[in-house]
This record gives C-alpha cells, sequence and structure tokens, in this order.
C-alpha cells in the first residue's frame, strides 16, 4: 500500500519526527511506500527507503505552523493527484493534523491522526482560538491515536462526537539496537568535562520543559556534578544568562544534537521535568541505554517510570528535584539497581507495530 504522513520529520530534530521516522521504516520494510511531507529544510533528502518531500517556503517564527498547514495541503494534494494514496496520516493536530483530514476528506481516503501531547496540553488547553480547529481535525479524522493514556483521555474530554471510539493508544518505540549501553566515555572527554557526575537533559529549551528549574535545583544540590542541557530553543539565552550572573558551577549548553545515542551513555542519570508531557520519548531512550531516569509526576511520564527505573518528581518544587538527584547520585546501591532494571523496562517499548486497520 501506499502511505502519505505529513508532519516533522529529519533532518528536522524532535520527538514526532523520530516517532515517524520508526513507523515508516517499519512499513518499508515490510514492502510498503511511504512518502513524508515536513517542513521546509535546505537538506530534505530520502531516508531509510522514505520518500521526503520539502515543503515550499520558509520557517518564520509564529507563522511557522499557519504557512506548513497552506502549503503542506498543496503538497499532499499534488501527491495524491501523482501517485494511487491508500492511507493519509497527520502527525501532530495542527497544523499536519488539520492539513491531512481536510485533503482526506476531499479525496475520500482513510485518514488517520496522531495526538502527541502539547497539541492537546499545551495548544488545545491554552489556546482557545485554536479549540474549534482541533475539534474539526478530531471529528473529521477516521482514527484518532494517541501516544499515551494521559493524553487519550485528555482527547476524550474535547466530548467530539463519537471519539471514544475512534481514539486508539499507539504507543512512542525506543530502538534498542540504536539506543544501548556504550562503555566508551567519548562525550566526557570531547567536552573537557571533570570526573564529577552527569546529569542529562534533553529537549526544546521552552517553557514547558522547565529547564530553569532544573538550575535552581543545582544551586541547592548536596551533590556536586555536570549539567549537561542539550538543546536548543527561545529560552537558551536567558538559561545562559542565568548560569553566567548566578555563578552555577559545571553547566554545559551544548545547543542541538542529532547524536543523542551517543550522548546519553556518558550520562549517570537524564531528568525530564516539564511542566505537561505526554510521553517523554528521551526517557525510553536512555533507559534502553542502562540509564537510571527522573521525571515529573506527571501525564503520560507516569506511565514509564516505575519504582524499578527511577524516580518521579515534583516539576514546580527544585527542591524535591534537587533531593531526587541527590538520592539517586549519593545512593550506589539504588543507582545501581534502576541500572539494572532499566533496559528491560526499555524493551516494553521497543515493537513498532502497524496501527492501520488496513494493514493488520
Amino acid at each position: 500500500m501506499k502511505i502519505a504522513m505529513v508532519g516533522q520529520f529529519p533532518p528536522h530534530i524532535g520527538g514526532v519526527g523520530v516517532h515517524i521516522n520508526t513507523l515508516a521504516k517499519k512499513l518499508v520494510e515490510e514492502g510498503h511506500e511511504v512518502y513524508v511531507i515536513t517542513y521546509p529544510h535546505k537538506d530534505i533528502q530520502d531516508i531509510d527507503g522514505i520518500n521526503v518531500i520539502g515543503t515550499e517556503g520558509i520557517n518564520i517564527p509564529g507563522l511557522r505552523g499557519v504557512l506548513f498547514y497552506l502549503n503542506s495541503k498543496k503538497a499532499l494534494k499534488k501527491l495524491i493527484d501523482k501517485e494511487n494514496i491508500d492511507i493519509v496520516h497527520g502527525h501532530y493536530l495542527f497544523p499536519a493534523g488539520l492539513a491531512s483530514v481536510e485533503i482526506g476528506k476531499k479525496e475520500k481516503i482513510k485518514t488517520y491522526v496522531t495526538a502527541h501531547g502539547s497539541d492537546m496540553f499545551e495548544m488545545y488547553k491554552k489556546q482557545f482560538f485554536m479549540r474549534p480547529l482541533i475539534k474539526k481535525v478530531l471529528k473529521n479524522a477516521d482514527v484518532v491515536l494517541a501516544v499515551s493514556n494521559a493524553l487519550k483521555k485528555e482527547i476524550i474530554k474535547t466530548n467530539v462526537e463519537g471519539i471514544k471510539e475512534k481514539t486508539r493508544i499507539y504507543l512512542n518505540s525506543v530502538d534498542i539496537n540504536k539506543f544501548k549501553p556504550n562503555q566508551k566515555n567519548k562525550f566526557k572527554k570531547e567536552n573537557n568535562l571533570n570526573n564529577k557526575p552527569i546529569v542529562l537533559f534533553v529537549g526544546n529549551i521552552i517553557k514547558r520543559k522547565n529547564v530553569k528549574s532544573l538550575l535552581n535545583a543545582k544551586k541547592i544540590s548536596k551533590n556536586e556534578y555536570n549539567l549537561v542541557i542539550v538543546g536548543d530553543g527561545p529560552f537558551l539565552k536567558k538559561l545562559k544568562e542565568k548560569v553566567k550572573n548566578e555563578k552555577i558551577k559545571d553547566v554545559l549548553f551544548t545547543g542541538s544534537k542529532k547524536n543523542i545515542n551517543e550522548i546519553i551513555p556518558s550520562c549517570d542519570l537524564l531528568i525530564l521535568p516539564s511542566f505537561s508531557e505526554s510521553f517523554g520519548l528521551v526517557l525510553i531512550e536512555a533507559l534502553a541505554c542502562g540509564k537510571p531516569v527522573i521525571g515529573s509526576n506527571i501525564g503520560g511520564i507516569k506511565e514509564i517510570i516505575n519504582q524499578d527505573v527511577g524516580l518521579l518528581i515534583d516539576p514546580c518544587n527544585p527542591e524535591d528535584i534537587s533531593q531526587k538527584i541527590d538520592e539517586i547520585l549519593s545512593n550506589n546501591e539504588l543507582k545501581e539497581n534502576f541500572e539494572k532494571n532499566a533496559r528491560k523496562r526499555a524493551k516494553m517499548f521497543s515493537k513498532v507495530e502497524i496501527p492501520y486497520d488496513e494493514l493488520i
């Protein structure tokens, strides 16, 4: 069959791109033809047997979503006219989801959409003008997929007609052959880090990810450690200034990195202190590398971290964050127990399922 997906995709960095890539690779391996329509980028190219189509235009902050909605609709219509597409799949409810359901419905093609989290937890809940558009997507999609139980519950709360019956769980998955323990500590050496433990954060530097609280927690920690922050975003400059002005020691900002699978094995624990999170893909990537994890006691994070692999925190309380980091760094028995169970837990998220009724 021929499947057209719409959404963020490499070379763009982010969890949605990883999710699409994982599913698309599985489909290609099983003999299907996959096309992905993504945001404009100068380095767009086909990868892993997947046909990648970059939309026209440029990425303009503030207008990026609207422009992609318009341009991805054009690209999807053009693709359908050229190829006999069997399934359309939009990833993230707006803009990709809206573009997908509008064209899919018009062309009478079975249309799936995947909610990835902040489209519901942030956009729907906090941007009231977006609610009618998101409800339109949920109403017109043939099948709605959610990457966690917490997200599914949030979608059902919209009370869109028929939403409960057509919403399903489709978890993120991790490639345990790509993400695995690695004793070669190249990252520490390459970045001239001292021999103190490494506490790692990976994600977009935005308000929701709550990196500021990580810095506040480090200031009051009883243990000394290197805090490594991997990612980019609008809050990066402010956080760098905070580190400088408040003289917070041993903090490294690396910017965005594509080789996360080579960085995670160098850390002693990974932490995700988000205010909202539908799943937390980086958590299962860290577990696959045999690392303890700490995450906020919210959303999909609670569905990943159990008492065998890590600790949950109150993201609004830097003292609690600091205490939980100290608890793992100062208790070798606890740390080793988490490490022992980590990869076993990750394997529960390693199977890539195909969510399409037509292919089951």
